[in-house]
């Protein structure tokens, strides 16, 4: 597995060891000895899977104390475009954005750590897979405008699809008055 720093605390994307032949191929996406090997301590207790169909934006999401979250994501089908936004105060990053095109035949995946918001844009029909490292918890959801222009983020799409509840999200500043981290 190789690990590719983002300059982000704890935000990594990673690229595993993908064993194929003419029958196909093999890859180990999560061995837990191997991610504390890497530094990598989240204990992962739910999985999910979404499927997106092209143009569909999701995002940006977090779970507040006591249930924040670390998400350990990769596209299964298809083609996304991943964005994490540093909401850790105290972080050197705090309000800046890193993004990673996950790829199914890349097989990549992204390590997003609690105190992060986390949404990505279908570039293609896609199903979507990730890891969590605390149950869902409604009353513990909140979320950022995708859009803000504040945050300056390029998601490569014009027009995308985005739900009725992301398109009425508040922006960073009005965060900012209300940090959960």
């Amino acid at each position: 597995m190789k690990i590719i720093d983002t300059g982000f605390d704890g935000l990594y994307e990673l690229e595993p060891n993908v064993f194929g032949d003419n029958r196909g191929y093999f890859f180990e996406s999560y061995r837990r000895e191997l991610y504390k090997e890497l530094g990598i301590q989240e204990d992962f207790v739910q999985d999910n899977e979404s499927f997106s169909v092209k143009g569909t934006l999701r995002g940006l999401h977090y779970q507040q104390n006591p249930h924040a979250q670390a998400k350990l994501v990769r596209v299964v089908k298809g083609k996304v475009l991943d964005v994490a936004l540093d909401l850790r105060k105290d972080s050197p990053t705090y309000g800046k954005h890193h993004k990673v095109l996950l790829d199914s035949e890349k097989k990549n995946l992204f390590l997003v750590p609690a105190g992060f918001a986390h949404g990505f844009v279908a570039l293609e029909d896609s199903v979507f897979f990730y890891k969590c490292s605390n149950y869902y918890s409604k009353e513990s959801e909140g979320g950022i405008l995708w859009n803000d222009p504040a945050l300056q983020i390029d998601w490569g799409i014009d027009t995308p699809i985005v739900s009725e509840k992301d398109k009425v999200l508040p922006t960073f500043e009005t965060y900012k008055d209300s940090p959960c981290f």
